[in-house]
C-alpha cells in the first residue's frame, strides 16, 4: 500500500522548478501552487502580468492533489443553513457561484487542452438514517423555489439504480456535478500558467512578507527573495506564521482517502452505475466515487486529525471498515493507496476572499475546494485588477477562530461535537 496520494502517483510528472531562479521584481506573488494559486498565476499572466509562484513544495502537493477529485455543487453549510443565515436572494446567489465554479473547470479544461478525465455525471447525496431523507426532500423543494430544477429525489426502493448497497434510506441527486482527475488536472494548470508566462518556483517555502508600501511587499523565501507589486496568498489549509492574520482564522483539519486496486468496469456497474460522485449525510460524512481507472475512491473526515504516515494508517482502517458497511462485496478487496492532507475550515464554514494588511488571500473552501479554489483563482484575478465585483464573498466578515493561536489542539473536541450531533441527529 502506498501513502502517496493515488492522483499525483498516477498523473504526469511536471518539470523539476526547484533550481530556478528566485530574485527580482514581479507585478505579482502567488504564494501556492494549488489550484487557487495556478488558476489566478495563469489568469494574470494572460493579462500581460510579470507572475511568479512561491510553492512550499511541489506543485499540486498540498490540498489540490489530495482531495477526492469532485467538483460539486452546494455550499458546504447546506442551502437551507445558508437560507436561513443569509436570507433567500443572498444563499440563491452563493448557491449559483458554486454553479458557476464548475463550469469554470470544463471551460479552463477545454480552453487549455488539459486532459484529466473531466466528466459531469453528477452528485448523489446519500440519507444515512430515514429523517435525512426528509431533510433532503426539504432541500430539493428549497432548490425548486430558487428556480433551480438540476436535483431530484430516489426513493429507497428505487436507490439501486444509483448504488450498489442498502445501507441507505433514499438520496438526492444533482446532475451538475463533475468529477476529474485533480493530479493530471493541477500538473495541467500548472503548464498552462508557465505557457503564458508565469514562472513557477518549487521547494521555495515564503518565510517572511515585508510590506514596502500599499500593496507592494518584500517576500522572502528560502532560495531567494522577490519585490511584488501585488501578492497573493493562496495557502488554504498549509497557511503559516508569515501569515499569521489568515492562520488564526483557519482550522486546518485532516481530511483521509483510501483508494482499492482496480475493480474493473463490470464490479464498478454493481457499485456505482451511474459513476455520479457520492456522499452520505452525516455531518463526519464520507465521500466516494469510481476513479478513472475503475477503482473505489473512499474518504471521510476518519479522525480530527493533523496528517502523517501513523494518523493516515489509522484513518484507512477507519475507512476501511466504513467503506465494508456501505459496499460488503469489497470486504476483500485490496487496498492501493491510503493518504491524508488538510482542509482549510473557517469558522463560519464559508469561502473567505479579499485583502487585509495590503495582501489579497482567497481561502476557507471547508471541504468544497476543487471547484472553488478554480474559480477563485480566476475571480481574483479580476478582483486585483480593480474589479471588486469579481469577489463574490467580499461582504463577509472573516471571524478568527477562538483560542486559535497555531497548532489545532481544538480538533479533538470539534470531532466530539460531531459525532454526537451524528448520533442524535
Amino acid at each position: 500500500m502506498k501513502f502517496t496520494p493515488y492522483w499525483l502517483d498516477t498523473a504526469p510528472q511536471g518539470p523539476d522548478r526547484s533550481r530556478t531562479e528566485v530574485s527580482g521584481d514581479v507585478d505579482v506573488a502567488v504564494v501556492g501552487a494549488g489550484l487557487t494559486g495556478l488558476t489566478a498565476a495563469l489568469h494574470l499572466a494572460r493579462k500581460g502580468a510579470k507572475v511568479a509562484v512561491l510553492e512550499r513544495d511541489t506543485v499540486a502537493f498540498g490540498a489540490s492533489g489530495r482531495n477526492g477529485g469532485m467538483a460539486t455543487t452546494g455550499l458546504s453549510i447546506g442551502v437551507r443553513d445558508a437560507v436561513a443565515r443569509y436570507g433567500f436572494a443572498t444563499a440563491r446567489r452563493y448557491l449559483e457561484t458554486y454553479h458557476d465554479a464548475v463550469d469554470t473547470i470544463e471551460k479552463l479544461v477545454t480552453e487549455e487542452g488539459i486532459d484529466c478525465d473531466f466528466a459531469r455525471p453528477g452528485k448523489l447525496v446519500l440519507a444515512s438514517k430515514p429523517a435525512h431523507f426528509d431533510g433532503l426532500r426539504k432541500t430539493h423543494e428549497v432548490y425548486a423555489r430558487m428556480g433551480l430544477d438540476e436535483t431530484r429525489l430516489v426513493s429507497r426502493s428505487d436507490l439501486h439504480a444509483e448504488i450498489g448497497s442498502d445501507l441507505f434510506h433514499g438520496a438526492m441527486v444533482d446532475t451538475r456535478s463533475a468529477g476529474l482527475h485533480v493530479g493530471k488536472y493541477t500538473r495541467g494548470l500548472g503548464e498552462a500558467a508557465a505557457r503564458a508566462g508565469a514562472q513557477i518556483h518549487e521547494k521555495a517555502p515564503v518565510e517572511q512578507v515585508r510590506r514596502l508600501g500599499g500593496t507592494r511587499h518584500e517576500v522572502v523565501t528560502a532560495r531567494g527573495t522577490v519585490r511584488a507589486d501585488q501578492v497573493l496568498v493562496a495557502t488554504s489549509g498549509y497557511t503559516g506564521r508569515p501569515f499569521r492574520w489568515l492562520q488564526v482564522r483557519i482550522a486546518p483539519v485532516g481530511s483521509f482517502i483510501i483508494v482499492t486496486e482496480p475493480l474493473g468496469a463490470d464490479f464498478c456497474d454493481r457499485l456505482l452505475p451511474t459513476r455520479r460522485m457520492a456522499s452520505t449525510s452525516m455531518n463526519l460524512l464520507n465521500y466516494f466515487r469510481i476513479t478513472p481507472d475503475h477503482r473505489l475512491l473512499f474518504g471521510g473526515r476518519a479522525r480530527f486529525a493533523g496528517s502523517d504516515q501513523q494518523s493516515d494508517a489509522k484513518s484507512g482502517r477507519i475507512l476501511h471498515k466504513a467503506m465494508t458497511e456501505v459496499f460488503p462485496q469489497l470486504t476483500d478487496a485490496r487496498v492501493d493507496y491510503c493518504w491524508g492532507g488538510l482542509v482549510d475550515m473557517s469558522m463560519d464554514r464559508m469561502v473567505h476572499a479579499g485583502e487585509q494588511d495590503g495582501l489579497f488571500y482567497s481561502v476557507g473552501y471547508s471541504g468544497h475546494g476543487v471547484q472553488m479554489a478554480t474559480h477563485m483563482g480566476r475571480q481574483m484575478a479580476e478582483y486585483m485588477n480593480g474589479t471588486t465585483a469579481a469577489n463574490p464573498w467580499r461582504e463577509l466578515s472573516f471571524p478568527r477562530i477562538p483560542g486559535h493561536f497555531g497548532p489545532p489542539w481544538f480538533l479533538p473536541f470539534a470531532g466530539a461535537y460531531y459525532k454526537f450531533k451524528d448520533l442524535v441527529g
